[in-house]
């Protein structure tokens, strides 16, 4: 069949699958079940357990420092090399753990499908396996079920489905046979159902023309199976650090031996200060302190709603520069509610602003609404839920109601008639498309009492019917009647106005993420009208783009076409795809949330993926990087301001370890070349053990700054070593070998060797300098120097361990001397040198190199 099933005629789809309205026989059904295969989305190959635990150190810097682990093992620190291991270890748990519930989205996309079916076979009509369905079946729908499969609809009474999850729409779909155009967008094919969809009213017959894989769902799912997980900017950039930091360690030892051993330094020693200076060289706490400062983000935005699956979606937040939003649920509440009221002649809007409404008659007209009605307050067609809630927030009591005039006839809604009418003793109420309502009623409720509906009144009706569409309304009418004839003679109460109205705090956040950079796009499956209207009442920009222009567009054309709109209507998932990866092509770096199985893929394939955590399906949610909490897009805001303090904090960080063991490495390799071990082994590792340890860790709870969200995002080009970070590192690198250098040669006194006592204050000095140069980093990236009461305790927990080593027996071990008051004076004198030099090397970074996101 060369058309689609959606554009012929039911019968001759029928002719194509070769099969009849009364269905297949069993022996037919076991035939093509052989050929087309189980009616289910295929299980995809997924990491076990082993390869997802062992893909955690798949990364050089972990290489690398486990072969520090090794050397300093060999060279007899046990330790430092069990401190690394367990370092090493526990990343590798934590992204494990993580990484292995990321594995869960086929199986719930699997979970979406129906248990059973109701199909007509050899004549008569069973429930069979939904899994054993085949295309040709003619399965039997109805209130309340989960379609089993993709098909073309045969025959319905009133039936309507509920599309949301697949399509974006937010309100249910009324099927119908009729053919439609070839290039009908999905979320417009009436005629057609799919699989995992929910059918919320009336019922109907349908030829299957897709099972398995080959339904949309199915697509949706290889689609899923076909996305690979990409690197974060922060582990693209700890990777080519270890990379850099494996050469030059190599390097470094290779010349450092030969260097010592022209000095006569002898030969051991010479090779254990190479692997010192090796081990220094590596900042072996770089991998804890990322994990944990991103472990303490995801504790924080968990405390705000936010749940992240994945650590590194943390950091990567922080480079967002485009959000591509779904609306259905996201802007909006997800749910249909009652905005205006139209009764003779007065708009009422039922939001609290403008006039005092006409009581008597909104009383009236939403009274017959909640009569002529099938929902509760919490169940139902979500047109007739809004319904109900709009008699509830007025003051009536629809259960009360109900009882008192209970019905006694009805006549069902369906879309041919496109009315609804119920029977009450004897009153009447009915709700329906206007014009049809129209059509049944003689008189119009005024304030002064039913009138007649002359026509000129029916044309004011009319007019306003135009103008509730044109702001995105679905319109009802409602009219009742004092007699149980419903076919004529009605009194026309009025028009109910409905949407999916935006979230109260929406359009505040959309202003902030405006002002921190980024631009946001909305991407639904709703109609052009509805997606404007949405659109314009959150301020943002009301040019539209439908699904089906895009498809008349090649890769190149719709890259330039995503830069210039922000609002997509009657998107498919593809097309969400496309967008997402033209924008990405474009270099931005793209969150997407979403809520529905149709956002699955995109939500995988970008950058972060934002799922809503109570609307939200479970394909969403096991595709998405996070998951809010409570479906608040305000939510999202605070996430990117979280994502952007921890890159903060990351960035001071690994400043502070990487300007530590610079310093080491030019000081220990400038030394050797006049033949002074100035800074031996055991003192190497024990300044690394401070610098890396406690003060580094303290700093992933630094507060954030107050610009945080006013710096447009970071460059995703630029990673966190770059120009600032080296201009910064080799600054105050140099500064302190400088000083370190004067400090040995001043406390020397022209001795041929290093002594003990000039060891203790190049030592001393060092680690003392290095806690001054932290605060000056974090002053570079505006954080308040008393903010943090951790960093203090362990900048103070640091110096008493220091302290430890000068004057208790510990000082054999390190081959320190105690130092006495002028020895204090002198360290400070250098302290107060290093820091306006210091300082001058931030403030210039400052001036010349503004920092961003």
């Amino acid at each position: 069949m060369t058309d689609p099933p959606h554009s012929r005629p039911a019968d001759t789809v029928l002719q194509a699958h070769d099969t009849a309205a009364e269905g297949l026989t069993a022996t037919e059904a076991r035939q093509r079940l052989d050929e087309y295969g189980t009616n289910e989305v295929a299980q995809t190959s997924s990491r076990g357990p082993l390869t997802i635990f062992l893909a955690q150190f798949d990364s050089v810097l972990i290489w690398v420092l486990l072969v520090a682990a090794g050397l300093s093992a060999w060279a007899g620190h046990i330790v430092d090399a069990v401190l690394i291991t367990v370092i090493v270890v526990l990343n590798g748990v934590f992204g494990f753990v993580q990484d292995y519930r990321a594995e869960q989205s086929l199986d719930a996309l699997r979970e979406l499908a129906a248990p059973t079916a109701t199909v007509r076979r050899d004549g008569t009509t069973v429930d069979v396996a939904a899994t054993e369905l085949v295309p040709g079946d003619v399965i039997e729908l109805e209130s309340g079920d989960v379609v089993p499969a993709d098909g073309r609809l045969l025959e319905e009474a009133g039936l309507e489905v509920d599309e949301a999850a697949l399509t974006g729409e937010s309100a249910p779909v009324s099927k119908s046979p009729d053919p439609v155009d070839s290039d009908t967008p999905l979320a417009e094919r009436e005629n057609m159902v799919y699989n995992s969809t929910n059918v919320t009213r009336g019922r109907g017959a349908v030829v299957v023309t897709a099972t398995g894989m080959d339904t949309e769902v199915g697509a949706i799912a290889r689609e899923l199976a076909a996305t690979e997980e990409t690197e974060t900017p922060l582990q693209a950039e700890l990777d080519t650090l270890g990379r850099r930091l494996g050469l030059g360690v190599f390097a470094l030892a290779a010349l450092v031996v030969p260097l010592l051993l022209l000095r006569d330094t002898p030969l051991v020693e010479s090779g254990l200060t190479a692997v010192s200076l090796a081990v220094a060289a590596i900042p072996e706490g770089l991998p804890a302190v990322v994990t944990l400062t991103l472990a303490l983000g995801v504790r924080t935005m968990a405390e705000e709603n936010a749940l992240v699956r994945r650590l590194p979606a943390v950091e990567a937040l922080g480079s967002v520069d485009v959000i591509c939003t779904d609306k259905t649920g996201t802007l909006t509440k997800g749910q249909m509610t009652v905005s205006r009221i139209w009764v003779s002649d007065d708009v009422v809007d039922l939001d609290g602003t403008g006039e005092e409404p006409p009581t008597e008659r909104v009383d009236r007209l939403l009274r017959a609404g909640a009569l002529c009605n099938d929902a509760t307050a919490e169940t139902g067609d979500p047109t007739e839920q809004a319904l109900v809630l709009a008699a509830e927030d007025q003051g009536i009591d629809v259960t009360t109601l109900r009882e008192d005039e209970p019905r006694t006839d009805e006549v069902p809604f369906s879309s041919e008639q496109k009315w609804m009418g119920t029977v009450h003793g004897d009153r009447g109420c009915v709700k329906g498309a206007p014009e049809v309502v129209l059509s049944k009623s003689s008189h119009v409720l005024t304030a002064d009492g039913p009138v007649e509906l002359t026509p000129e009144r029916a044309d004011r009706i009319r007019e306003q019917v135009r103008s509730f569409a044109d702001d995105a309304l679905r319109v009802l009418a409602v009219a009742d009647t004092e007699d149980a004839g419903l076919d004529e003679g009605l009194v026309f109460l009025g028009l109910v106005g409905m949407i999916d109205p935006p979230r109260a705090e929406v359009a505040d956040a959309l202003a902030a993420t405006d002002r921190a950079g980024i631009d946001v796009k909305m991407i639904t499956g709703d109609n052009v009208r509805t997606a404007a209207a949405i659109a314009g009442s959150l301020g943002m920009g009301q040019a539209v783009t439908e699904g089906r222009e895009l498809d008349r567009l090649d890769d190149a054309a719709i890259s330039e076409r995503v830069e210039e709109v922000d609002v997509f209507a009657r998107a498919s998932p593809e097309h969400k795809v496309r967008i997402l990866r033209a924008l990405q092509n474009n270099g931005h770096v793209v969150a997407m949330t979403g809520d529905g199985v149709n956002d699955a893929p995109a939500l995988k394939n970008a950058d972060i993926g934002v799922a809503m955590g109570v609307r939200g399906t479970d394909v969403a949610k096991q595709a998405s990087d996070v998951i809010l909490l409570d479906d608040n897009y305000a939510t999202i805001e605070r996430a990117v301001e979280r994502g952007r303090a921890i890159f903060d904090n990351i960035w001071k960080f690994v400043a502070f370890l990487l300007s530590a063991n610079v310093a080491e490495v030019a000081l220990v390799f400038l030394a050797s070349l006049w033949g002074y071990l100035v800074l031996p082994a055991v003192q190497l590792l024990w300044i690394n053990l401070l610098t890396d340890g406690l003060p580094a860790l303290a700093l992933g709870a630094d507060p954030q700054s107050g610009d945080v969200m006013e710096r447009p995002p970071r460059d995703p080009d630029r990673g966190i070593i770059e120009r600032p970070m080296l201009v910064l590192i080799g600054g105050t690198g140099a500064i302190s070998t400088a000083l370190m250098l004067g400090l040995m040669v001043y406390t020397l006194g022209g001795a041929a060797a290093v002594t003990p006592y000039a060891m203790t204050m190049v030592f001393t000095g060092f680690v003392f300098l290095e806690f001054e140069k932290l605060y000056v980093i974090r002053w570079l990236r505006e954080t308040p120097t008393l903010s943090n009461p951790w960093l203090a305790l362990a900048v103070g927990l640091s110096i008493a361990l220091q302290l430890a080593v000068l004057y208790t027996p510990l000082n054999q071990y390190f081959g320190t001397v105690a130092l006495g008051l002028g020895d204090w004076g002198i360290l400070a004198a250098v302290l107060l040198v290093a820091l306006p030099a210091y300082l001058l090397v931030v403030s210039t970074i400052k001036r010349r190199f503004p920092i961003g996101g």
